[in-house]
């Protein structure tokens, strides 16, 4: 079946949708253009100063899982696809066009002629299939990536601008990941470098900027890329990006980066907390906030430890968290609790609210029925051992701290001892691949319902350690139907296995909010609640 790109037609208008996320975006202050305010036609130049909260380690795209330094990375990297944040659609980057067969275990791509990487090399099927085939070496980084390629049977170059994947079952999420910054596509030089090498000197892309300095845990510098004419066709712009440079600023501070933004010394800041929001509102500064799809912030437990096989132990912890309380106190404006494991801006997302519900009562009774009784401290004791675990956390968000210290609160309550152990921001990729971990805190973002199967899959990489089972078969299934009512289906079940048996304890959606000057423009929103720069411009 040819898929131009509108999809309009036949059950892959169903499929293409099945990537639908939903928007939540506000802006605090007048705004014509979502991030900036004022009249006037756009101009080239100027430098953009942004200041995240933290570093990764890593200036590869393809390894990258940190929000705040895929902000800057995905810049110089496109993808084949790219897709509509308002809308979900799947559309032309690279790949002009595509076709999918009827079953979707074949995935045809057209690429566009005349795009180059920045090194000069061109865009080629050869190198698609180079990037592709090089995924299962990245390594203990390269997790998400190998998610999506999970399957493949193999890369075929077809002819030199059209490039064939097929995969050894259908594959409904793989249109949509073609569209994410882990599939950018990289220049042959780049990937065969090693993965460590990729991390610390960076890749050659073919974006709309390249990477002109990394200083680890400083800053990262990128410079508009000279001639660059293939953006996504979602882009307002044609040609060259209208920024001459950007250099992404590391300043772990929420308070210091507010006030560097209100002094004039940056031009937008990321992670804007609850404490910040009321002196950045009103001004020359403009609030943006979108929900993040994917799998929600919460506490990914380590199924194989001992106090954790206990179903009822960990269905009392979830039990256990006010997810009210932990939004509206820690949280920016507008931040949900969780009502699934997924976000609701997530495809197929369904409401367990109910079963997510807080009950401390409840809690404490399953901790009774599982022989946990309460010691002369209040922390609850069983053959002669407390009841304590140890949740690892990373600094790569300002809220990250606080909320633990309320969820050690709320556990202590019903009798739960919580050590909070923090660890590096760049040690949170292997972290959790090698399960080095009892609990531990964080999200996953994507605007597909598949990162269930990415995350918990026990035929994947199994970070939580959750024993094989039905929940196997529903996240196989789901990612090997066409079938829109079935596909549905089958991630509400998994949805309710994860919560139901509390392999997970989802706590609150990640809403992304970042703070811009109002003489920043058009700085917006992807479907990954991440940025894209190649519409920016000062003025």
């Amino acid at each position: 079946m040819r898929a131009i790109p509108d999809f309009r037609s036949s059950r892959w208008a169903a499929l293409t949708a099945l990537a639908t996320t939903g928007v939540l975006l506000t802006a605090c202050g007048s705004s014509s253009d979502g991030s900036g305010a004022g009249s006037g036609a756009p101009k080239s130049g100027g430098t953009l100063t942004f200041a995240v909260g933290s570093d990764s380690g890593c200036v590869d795209p393809q390894q990258v899982g940190s929000n705040e330094s895929i902000y800057s990375v995905r810049q110089t990297v496109d993808s084949l696809t790219d897709q509509d944040p308002g809308t979900g659609k799947i559309v032309p980057w690279l790949a002009k066009s595509w076709d999918v067969n009827s079953d979707a275990t074949t995935f045809t791509f057209h690429l566009r002629s005349g795009v180059t990487f920045s090194d000069g090399s061109e865009l080629t099927a050869q190198v698609v299939k180079d990037n592709f085939d090089a995924v299962p070496k990245l390594g203990a980084l390269g997790t998400l990536a190998q998610g999506y390629l999970s399957g493949v049977k193999s890369t075929n170059v077809v002819d030199p601008l059209t490039v064939k994947v097929t995969f050894k079952q259908p594959n409904a999420q793989f249109l949509q990941a073609t569209s994410t910054h882990t599939l950018g596509i990289e220049s042959s030089a780049s990937v065969k470098k090693t993965p460590q090498q990729k991390c610390t000197e960076g890749v050659v892309g073919s974006g709309p900027f390249v990477l002109k300095q990394y200083v680890q845990n400083q800053s990262i510098t990128l410079a508009k890329r000279t001639g660059y004419d293939w953006g996504s066709s979602l882009w307002s712009k044609k040609g060259e990006a209208y920024l001459d440079k950007v250099v992404f600023k590391v300043v772990p501070e929420a308070g210091v980066r507010a006030g560097s933004l209100q002094s004039g010394q940056v031009d937008a800041i990321s992670s804007v907390g609850r404490a910040n929001e009321a002196a950045l509102k009103g001004g020359q500064v403009t609030l943006l906030r979108r929900a993040n799809p994917g799998v929600v912030f919460g506490l990914g437990l380590n199924n194989s430890r001992p106090l954790l096989k206990d179903t009822k132990v960990r269905q009392a912890i979830l039990a256990a968290i006010d997810r009210k309380q932990i939004a509206d106190t820690v949280f920016p404006t507008g931040t949900q609790p969780a009502t699934s494991v997924l976000a609701h801006t997530t495809p197929d997302y369904t409401d367990l609210s109910t079963d997510l519900s807080f009950d401390s009562a409840k809690a404490k009774s399953l901790l009774d029925e599982a022989g946990w009784k309460e010691g002369s401290d209040g922390i609850r004791v069983k053959d002669g051992k407390k009841l304590r675990l140890t949740i690892t956390w990373f600094p790569n968000a300002a809220t990250n701290q606080p909320a633990l210290e309320l969820v050690q609160q709320q556990l202590k309550a019903v009798g739960i001892d919580v050590v909070l152990q923090q660890r590096q921001v760049s040690e949170f990729a292997t972290t959790v691949q090698s399960s080095d971990f009892e609990v531990v805190w964080g999200n996953t973002t994507r605007a597909d319902p598949d990162i269930l199967r990415t995350s918990f899959s026990t035929q994947l990489n199994n970070s939580y350690k959750l024993p094989a089972g039905s929940l196997d078969t529903a996240l196989s299934e789901q990612a090997a139907t066409t079938e829109t009512a079935k596909r549905k289906q089958l991630v509400e079940e998994a949805q309710k296995l994860i919560v139901q048996n509390a392999y997970n304890v989802p706590v609150v959606e990640l809403q992304t909010q970042l703070a811009v000057s109002k003489k920043v423009h058009s700085l917006d929103f992807d479907s990954g609640s991440r940025i894209q720069l190649h519409d920016t411009w000062i003025g």
